[in-house]
């Protein structure tokens, strides 16, 4: 019997990751990982060491001792036994309000028509900055630690983006700047770019918690920014890093296997803009097998931009 390859492996971890996409399942809840084994364990040993309180005589019994009937039940043992200690079954608290003071907001028409408004006020790319970091309707600018509005040259021609930023761009106020970010450097590098000759933004400039997928509200509150950023860039080439970016902004349903490589029409900032999507780098470093395929859109983003000089 032949033995599995690596090769084999990594088809089987990126079938199982395509199986988690599907259903639904797309980010993590925390930064690290929970042992809940470990967890049940020590809530299994915080029943059974859990003192037993001592009650008044029932019946005539001696002083201090409890009957059977008035037991408690974590002293008993088994299946039966699945109640936890008394401090664990304590009303749960107040919601703790958010860091920076503000109150969370519904998100509705109002306030998207706020943030459209907003938006379309900014004359300049300070401007719209400016607008963002003021604006309160987004939940998410209650968790992010930081705005992250954009990377690159405001001039160029080409201009990437992606649905939001993650950990890293959370902390640095930049967008593409962890291990995806790495990659996506090398990429521009191999068709003769770099941050100097582009302009990256992200649909949501604000980190979801934990790295979650926004919401559709969230996405459309944010939407008249970017749609007014890429006004102000008003570049030659568009470039949507994954599907995310591209559904909003082009309105397209196909997944980015269907959409990638194939070039469409954004129509924005007065004119029609050419625009392609690809790969997000986040998604290449779970399925390297994947970057030929990225590798070929690049080179087409690169002729584009010959033929148009």
């Amino acid at each position: 019997m032949q033995q599995p390859t690596a090769t084999d492996d990594l088809r089987r971890l990126e079938s199982l990751l395509d199986f988690y996409l599907d259903s639904g399942v797309d980010c993590f809840l925390d930064e690290e990982a929970l042992d809940w084994p470990a967890q049940s364990a020590l809530q299994a040993r915080a029943r059974q060491e859990a003192p037993v309180p001592a009650q008044p005589a029932v019946g005539g019994g001696h002083a201090g001792q409890v009957p059977p009937a008035a037991r408690t039940p974590e002293v008993a043992s088994g299946p039966a036994s699945r109640s936890f200690p008394a401090q664990e079954r304590s009303a749960p608290s107040a919601p703790t309000p958010p860091a920076q003071g503000q109150p969370a907001v519904i998100p509705d028409r109002e306030v998207i028509a706020a943030a459209r408004d907003l938006a379309a006020t900014a004359a300049t790319l300070e401007d719209l900055k400016a607008g963002l970091e003021s604006f309160d309707g987004c939940n998410l600018k209650l968790t992010a630690k930081k705005l992250v509005f954009a990377d690159g040259n405001p001039s160029a021609r080409v201009m990437l983006i992606g649905e939001a930023p993650g950990r890293d761009e959370d902390l640095q106020g930049k967008p593409f700047v962890g291990r995806s970010g790495q990659l996506l450097d090398r990429m521009l590098n191999a068709i003769g770019h770099d941050r100097s000759s582009t302009y990256i933004a992200n649909v949501v400039p604000w980190r979801p918690p934990g790295n979650r997928t926004p919401t559709p509200q969230e996405t459309e509150i944010c939407r008249p920014f970017i749609t007014r950023q890429i006004e102000l860039v008003n570049p030659d080439v568009l470039v949507f890093l994954g599907a995310a970016s591209a559904k909003t902004l082009l309105g397209v349903q196909d997944g980015i296997r269907k959409m990638r490589g194939r070039w469409m029409t954004y129509s924005g900032a007065g004119r029609d803009i050419a625009a392609i999507a690809t790969y997000h780098p986040a998604y290449l470093l779970r399925s390297p097998l994947e970057k030929r395929l990225s590798w070929r859109d690049f080179l087409a983003i690169r002729q584009r931009l010959d033929s148009s000089n």
